[in-house]
Formats: C-alpha cells, structure tokens, sequence
C-alpha cells in the first residue's frame, strides 16, 4: 500500500460521511494549529498586561471572548472537513436554541451585558461603586456574565453583569478624587448659632483625612420641629471607608458639643388638653 492509498484509506463510512486516514491527519493538524494559535494570542496579551498598556480583568474576558469565538469557527470547519452536511447541524441547533431562548434568556442578557462593560470600559477593577439598593462596594473582578464587589462589610458578592447594565450605579471613581460628603446635626433652639459653626468647622479640621482644599464649611439647613438644622460639609479622598470617617466626625462633634454646652435636643411635642 503506497501514501496515497493509505491516506484514502477509510476509518469511518457512512452515508452521509466518508472518515479516512487524511481527514484524521487534517483534522489532528487544525486542532493543534489552533491551540498553538491561541497560546501564542494568550502570550501577547500577558506581554501587554505585564506593561500596563492593557488592564487584567478586562483583557482576560476580551481573549476568553476570541477563544471561544475561534473554537466555535474551528469546529465548525473540521465538520465540514470530515463531511458533515453543517448546514443542517445549524439549522437543528437553531431551532433548538428557539425552544430554550426563554429559559436561558437571562442568561444571553447577562453575557450581552458582559461585552457591553468590557467595549465601554465604564466599571474597571478597582472602583468603588453605589449599586441601585444603596450597597457600596470595590470591583474585584469582572467576568464574561457575573462580577464580583466587595461590599463595606467584606462580604463579597456575585453580580450579574445586567444589574451595571439595566441598574443606575453610582461610580464614585470616575468622580474626582477628592469627593465631598456631609453629616447632619441638630441643636438645641436657643443655641448661638455662630458657636456652633465654629465647633463643626474646629471638629472637621482637626481629622487628618478630611482635605483642606477645599475647605469644611457649615450649612445652616432649617428651622426643623425640636431643633436647628445643621449640616458639615467636607472633601476625602477615601469614599469607600467614609462611613467611618463619618462616625470619627460624628464622636468629635458630640464630644465638642459637651465642652461648649451646646445641646443635642430630643424630639419635643407639646400637648394641649383640652377640658370641657
């Protein structure tokens, strides 16, 4: 048996298909020059990420996108190698999808989503962000379908990517980096109103972490029910720890108001009998 024969010689037969030793061979060779392909694409974008000129998290989703999409084209051409009619595996798988598309919808959403994030590049690992429920967290990773955020309490989470896509978020790193933020107080009616400006303003400058540029400054908000309204105003460059800014505010606030005499008041009512 000479090479030719032996290269037309059949392995499997059918019908519908005729699997020899040169499919085989030619089917072994697209498959091994693919994986070469995509180990030598994955080279290059660890090249790039080594220096900074791409971001990890997105540029990994971006070549798991061009894997599968190079997989899917592979296959189908080795099918159409070995003789299998494509068409009709298409056309089956088709109306197969047709028959699943509402259960498995949210899940097409989810990975649309995915791409959506990864092409406009508006939440990158390392934000912090405000999802639409209130929940502040950090990005940690973001996957073809979900994303991972930590949250203020260190509980991590898996989101789907359609909540960033179809939700308001709240990016508070594409905001400046200094941001401003505010703390509520009420005092007693009959308090000197300048005193206590000047005991919010003392407590907000003593705090290492609140900037001085700009500067803290005091809104006289209202004249509420029990007590007058006031409100600090600062800038930090920390919004992903401020709630414990917040509250180092709030000690020195309280403890500063003992010192000068300033009340805090309790919600008052005055009721009126009336007495036939």
């Amino acid at each position: 048996m000479n090479l030719k024969e032996f290269l037309k010689a059949p392995i499997i037969t059918s019908e519908s298909m005729n699997f020899t030793v040169y499919n085989l061979i030619l089917v072994l060779f697209i498959i091994i020059a693919t994986v070469l392909i995509i180990r030598f694409v994955k080279i290059i974008f660890k090249r790039l990420i080594a220096k900074n000129i791409l971001e990890q998290g997105p540029s990994w989703s971006i070549f798991l996108i061009i894997k599968y999409f190079v997989w899917v084209i592979i296959i189908i051409v080795t099918l159409d190698t070995i003789g299998v009619r494509v068409s009709i595996l298409l056309a089956s798988v088709a109306a197969l999808l047709v028959g699943v598309g509402m259960g498995i919808q949210q899940l097409f959403n989810d990975l649309a989503s995915g791409i959506i994030i990864l092409v406009e590049r508006n939440l990158k690992i390392g934000d912090v962000i405000q999802l639409d429920d209130g929940t502040v967290g950090r990005v940690l990773s973001i996957g073809l379908r979900t994303s991972m955020v930590k949250s203020r309490d260190d509980i991590v989470m898996i989101i789907p990517n359609s909540k960033f896509v179809n939700d308001k978020i709240i990016n508070w790193s594409h905001i400046e980096k200094t941001t401003r933020f505010h703390i509520d107080v009420g005092v007693a009616y009959g308090s000197d109103v300048k005193k206590v400006e000047q005991a919010l303003l003392h407590c907000a400058n003593q705090n290492k972490k609140i900037s001085q540029k700009p500067k803290p400054f005091v809104r006289f908000l209202n004249f509420g029910d029990s007590s007058l309204d006031f409100q600090l105003y600062f800038w930090a460059d920390e919004t992903f720890e401020v709630e414990n800014l917040k509250s180092e505010v709030r000690f020195a606030v309280n403890e500063e108001f003992i010192k000068q005499g300033i009340h805090i008041p309790f919600p008052q009512r005055d009721v009126y009998i009336k007495q036939s």
